[in-house]
């Protein structure tokens, strides 16, 4: 305890808030290498290998060998009072029903998306615009896609213009850090224009 007019300092350690995010696309567009690329901790994945019994049941991607079959869970101490938990969702249609769980509590959300399948983006787009949940749009840069202007990836995927819609590279650390200040200032710019 201080005196003098000093003001009292506490030795309990301070709890930092913690921020839920979830991380959220289509199958094979990067969600995994976008949690495991920003995370400070070794990533929790979920991750199995596809075999013969998926195909006909699940979408296939070139190259891509295993499936998130639960989540991807990573974190990012910002400071001592602010703590990021990432929550990356199962791609494969079948896992969807985990998606309302890994959303619930969650601050906002990360679409990610690949120009070479933008239709595999409409149902996580869908997903929380119904529920009200803020999110942007990170278009991950593959090699070998076309490159379009952000313009025409909102025109295509019918996005409102509030949504803003990132560049990045999933696998670059400082791109993927990128990708989630532009969503925190998003849903702190969207918490400041709701009426309390």
């Amino acid at each position: 305890m201080a005196f003098g007019g000093s003001e009292q300092v506490s030795d309990t350690p301070l709890i930092p808030t913690s921020i839920k995010i979830v991380v959220a696309g289509g199958f094979g567009v990067g969600k995994t290498t976008l949690v495991n690329t920003v995370s400070e901790i070794p990533p929790l994945r979920t991750e199995e290998v596809l075999t013969e019994a998926s195909v006909g049941v699940d979408e296939m991607v070139a190259g891509k060998e295993t499936t998130t079959v639960a989540l991807d869970f990573g974190r990012i101490t910002i400071n001592t009072q602010v703590v990021l938990y990432l929550f990356g969702t199962p791609g494969q249609n079948r896992f969807w029903f985990m998606w309302d769980e890994l959303a619930q509590g969650a601050l906002g959300a990360i679409v990610l998306v690949d120009t070479r399948r933008l239709d595999s983006s409409f149902p996580s787009i869908d997903f929380f615009e119904r529920r009200g949940i803020p999110f942007i749009v990170a278009v991950n840069e593959f090699d070998g896609s076309w490159p379009h202007t952000m313009e025409e990836v909102r025109l295509a995927l019918d996005v409102d213009p509030s949504i803003p819609l990132v560049p990045c590279d999933a696998r670059d650390r400082e791109s993927a850090k990128r990708v989630l200040v532009e969503l925190v200032q998003h849903t702190m710019r969207r918490l400041e224009r709701t009426p309390v």
